[in-house]
């Protein structure tokens, strides 16, 4: 297992933009403070402007102080809001501090070390880093760290970007028409993707995209790691074909007329699983309180955002200099489900944008970490060999025993209900029940082994 995960190993991600993104990354392989941007609860943004609420004494945190490393795409949203708006302040956690990670390497290394050590308690991830770390299998030198997953911050958000090159030749959701040209190249120049973490969602959205079109990503394409912020600048240099990650990073490939937008995450799997909240087990035993009111303070920001109303404003504020620092027009067309895809086809549609507390007209939860999900994201890792598949064989003992241990639905649903939030928004069970792809494959979570048996094109 350790051979598969050598590709992941904190010294071989591929950066194709140069010096900058490579010094940028060592920063945080070598375990430095990641960048904060001043974006401190003692000294920044809304924050602080916002009065501390009468948090009863039953309820107070433990410590006012977190520090929560974020990735500048919509999944962060939530994060963001909820500092700038001074939700986290009103439930009493006055000194959370966000930190904008190089990449998803930097925030795995700072997170081994803990805030403690100059890195970050937890933040945003992608699925399934937190049992990956909490396993020791990405870990330097396999150290075990045990995560908590606390909630599910969006869905959807994310598109498929492909360079201009590409117009007009097929590459579109449905890809079996693009099949043998993309093909032909595997053995001079392939076609190349960039995803922003192997072995986690938005590579597994290439993945998943590419094989439903009768390519192996394995061994038809190339596939790299490149950080969500330098993937339009990468793909201006001509060096890739394609990426996957989140808005504004997709979008902005269509504003910069420099590609086009292939698909849509929501257009693959409507209302599927994107990022999510986990923290370092050892802070969340230690802050049961402080853990409960950081949730709070986020349930409030996904409510917010999912207000199409303050969508406009959440742009204006996540495009500021502190956060993800572009013109905020790129984020106000894909938030409203307004997408021009570059190739001619535009998409008007709220129920393709990002969600944050509820699937849009699904009803169900975006925030709630239902297991199902995990299970998934576990199956997909067998699915492509990075997980062995005894984690799935035999009723899947060995994947519900790792999510038992490292989803914490039990703490959403105490904080949901200390909040106040009505009970028939606090989902009644672990699973979301059987999921459907564009492709008309199915996830049943009661057998995931008859899904991996589905499935033409894998590693097992």
């Amino acid at each position: 297992m350790s051979e598969i995960f050598n590709s992941i190993s904190r010294r071989k991600f591929i950066f194709i933009a140069g010096t900058t993104a490579s010094a940028t990354l060592l920063k945080g392989c070598l375990g430095n403070p990641p960048e904060s941007g001043g974006n401190t609860g003692a000294s920044g943004g809304g924050n602080t402007a916002q009065p501390v609420a009468n948090v009863g004494s039953e309820q107070a945190p433990e410590t006012p102080k977190i520090k929560l490393g974020y990735i500048p795409i919509v999944e962060s949203a939530p994060l963001i809001i909820a500092f700038e708006k001074g939700f986290f302040r009103e439930f009493g956690m006055t000194e959370v501090e966000l930190s904008k990670q190089a990449s998803w390497g930097s925030a795995r290394d700072n997170v081994e070390i803990g805030s403690s050590g100059g890195g970050i308690d937890g933040g945003q991830w992608q699925m399934p880093m937190p049992h990956l770390i909490t396993e020791g299998i990405i870990t330097k030198g396999n150290q075990k760290i045990p995560m908590y997953v606390l909630c599910q911050l969006n869905t959807q958000g994310n598109g498929i970007a492909i360079a201009s090159k590409w117009q007009g030749k097929g590459v579109t959701l449905q890809l079996a028409g693009a099949k043998s040209a993309i093909t032909a190249l595997k053995s001079s120049t392939p076609f190349t993707a960039a995803q922003t973490f192997p072995a986690v969602n938005q590579d597994f959205w290439i993945r998943y995209w590419v094989a439903a079109g009768g390519i192996n990503p394995d061994t038809d394409i190339k596939l790299l790691t490149v950080p969500a912020a330098q993937t339009v600048a990468n793909m201006k240099t001509g060096t890739m074909d394609a990426f996957s990650t989140g808005d504004p990073w997709p979008y902005r490939i269509v504003k910069d007329k420099i590609g086009f937008l292939a698909a849509l995450t929501a257009q693959m799997w409507k209302y599927h699983p994107e990022e999510y909240l986990a923290i370092r087990a050892d802070w969340v035993d230690k802050h049961p309180k402080a853990t409960k009111a950081l949730l709070k303070g986020i349930f409030k920001a996904q409510q917010w955002l999912d207000d199409f109303n303050n969508r406009n404003e959440a742009a204006e504020i996540l495009s500021g200099r502190n956060y993800f620092n572009l013109p905020a027009e790129v984020l106000k067309e894909p938030f409203q489900g307004q997408y021009d895809m570059g190739d001619g086809n535009k998409i008007n549609d709220k129920t393709m944008a990002a969600y944050y507390w509820k699937d849009g007209d699904k009803g169900t939860s975006t925030s709630y970490p239902y297991k199902s999900h995990d299970l998934w994201f576990i199956t997909e890792s067998v699915r492509w060999g990075f997980l062995p598949k005894d984690y799935i064989t035999g009723g899947a003992a060995k994947a519900k025993a790792l999510i038992d241990k490292v989803n914490r639905e039990d703490i959403w649903k105490q904080a949901a209900s200390e909040m106040g939030i009505a009970a028939a928004d606090i989902p009644n069970t672990t699973s979301r029940g059987i999921e459907e792809f564009f492709d008309g494959i199915k996830f049943d979570p009661e057998n995931p082994e008859a899904y991996l048996n589905s499935l033409t094109i894998k590693k097992v």
